[in-house]
């Protein structure tokens, strides 16, 4: 079966007029992950028809072998197009190019090109391998070089944690990162609307035509979203946080206001035009479900 590239994928959306959605998840630890993952996730999620999913790729590249045998099975035993994650960290460009030797072998057809985090995390300070990439645009121009792929690339409508210039320099990279070949941008995580709406439309007006797909998480529990948002940049707004902290105790309750919060969010950026939604389950299918059926898109 050969699968869609995921440009094909958001062309025939914007000819017909309906949002793109697809699905993140991770690579288990263990083998129970595994099959919970791949035996009872997503065929639930399998149900609300979505255009495609993508598959992370661990910190320093440590999930390498585990992430490309989970889109390969994703592909074959759910019919469903699959994205390989890959990163520049630990690794020379050799190396790299075994990886998407393997994946084309695979019929693995769609890769998010990314700079990574260090093992030690995206606080750590991100250092070049010998013979390997710098910079993420670096990536994207191999991949553009090596052919057969569709490519996406990672855009942050608060700027990016580590870029010390500001958010207009982030997108400045950004804009030469698509010039370099990425077909599309995922975002990452946010809950303010007005920091994508600005980000796009800085983009917009810098000639970018690619789609520009915001990356939504539903919130599932108080101290778990406040170490995501520590790690990544994203800023939890003081409205926002001010009605997480009742939830503190109680992850059921955290988990509802967490549905509620991002079907408001997305119905916003829907009205608003965007491509598609692409969403973070944290392997887990309740409040996806729930977020997409209350905005009739499952």
């Amino acid at each position: 079966m050969q699968f869609k590239f995921i440009r094909d994928i958001h062309a025939a959306g914007l000819a017909a007029g309906k949002p793109v959605i697809s699905f993140e998840f991770f690579p288990p630890k263990t083998d129970e992950g595994d099959r919970n993952l791949l035996e009872k996730t997503i065929p639930a999620l399998l149900q609300l028809k979505p255009d495609f999913c993508s598959v992370t790729y661990g910190a320093g590249g440590s999930t390498r072998d585990k992430t490309l045998m989970i889109v390969d099975r994703i592909q074959r035993e759910h019919g469903l197009t699959a994205m390989l994650h890959l990163t520049c960290v630990n690794a020379t460009q050799a190396q790299v190019g075994e990886v998407v030797e393997q994946a084309r072998g695979l019929g693995i057809r769609n890769i998010l090109a990314l700079r990574g985090d260090p093992i030690a995390g995206s606080n750590a300070e991100f250092k070049k391998t010998d013979g390997g990439f710098e910079y993420s645009y670096e990536l994207v121009a191999y991949l553009r070089q090596k052919g057969g792929f569709s490519i996406g690339t990672a855009g942050f409508p608060e700027g990016h944690i580590a870029c010390k210039g500001g958010k207009y320099a982030d997108w400045d990279h950004l804009v030469n990162k698509i010039n370099c070949g990425a077909d599309f941008v995922i975002t990452q995580l946010f809950f303010d609307n007005a920091d994508f709406f600005e980000f796009r439309d800085y983009l917009v007006k810098r000639g970018v035509k690619v789609p520009l797909v915001p990356g939504i998480i539903p919130i599932q529990s108080t101290g778990q979203i406040k170490r995501f948002t520590a790690l990544c940049g994203a800023k939890l707004p003081d409205s926002l946080m001010a009605s997480l902290e009742k939830y503190a105790s109680d992850d059921q309750a955290a988990t509802q206001f967490g549905i509620d919060h991002a079907t408001k969010q997305c119905a916003e950026l829907l009205r608003a035009g965007v491509p598609g939604l692409h969403m973070y389950t944290l392997n887990k299918a309740p409040s996806t479900i729930h977020i997409l059926k209350n905005l009739k898109l499952g």
